[in-house]
């Protein structure tokens, strides 16, 4: 099963429980694809999907925190709520050994040696690590390597 069918099946399984928050979220989750599908005239693949899910969790993090610098927690609260909702559909997060050992067999694949090299590095690791890593804390650590 695709994840765009499984968000399609988990929205009609929200709408028969009455869950009107999953719903919408679901549903802000599925314009999110279609628009995108639109927009480039393509039928989304699973990780195509995902990086539309990371996009929309990042949207969430960058508005939470504006929300917090003007005190409207009330408006944070509901952004957290449906990170958490997009985030069921993100498979789990790399752990950092498993990040590091991502970068060391990406730096022998590619033969980088400085930081020059850095960008190759990073494709490397986003084709293995999509969806299960925050590639800004991945790119830090490949720029501390290959410097260091």
């Amino acid at each position: 099963m695709t994840l765009k069918q499984q968000l399609t099946d988990d929205m009609k399984a929200a709408m028969r429980g009455g869950e009107k928050d999953r719903l919408g979220v679901i549903r802000l989750i599925l314009a999110a694809i279609k628009q995108r599908e639109v927009d480039e005239r393509i039928e989304l693949d699973d990780v195509q999907t995902l990086a539309v899910l990371e996009k929309m969790v990042k949207q969430r993090k960058d508005s939470i925190t504006q929300f917090e610098a003007a005190n409207r927690t009330d408006l944070a609260d509901i952004e957290r709520a449906e990170m958490v909702v997009i985030d069921t559909y993100l498979p789990s997060k790399l752990g950092d050994e498993e990040i590091d050992a991502l970068i060391t067999a990406a730096i022998a694949e590619t033969g980088a040696s400085s930081a020059r090299d850095m960008g190759k590095v990073v494709a490397a690791v986003k084709e293995k690590a999509a969806g299960r890593a925050d590639m800004g804390v991945v790119s830090g650590r490949i720029k501390a390597r290959l410097a260091g």
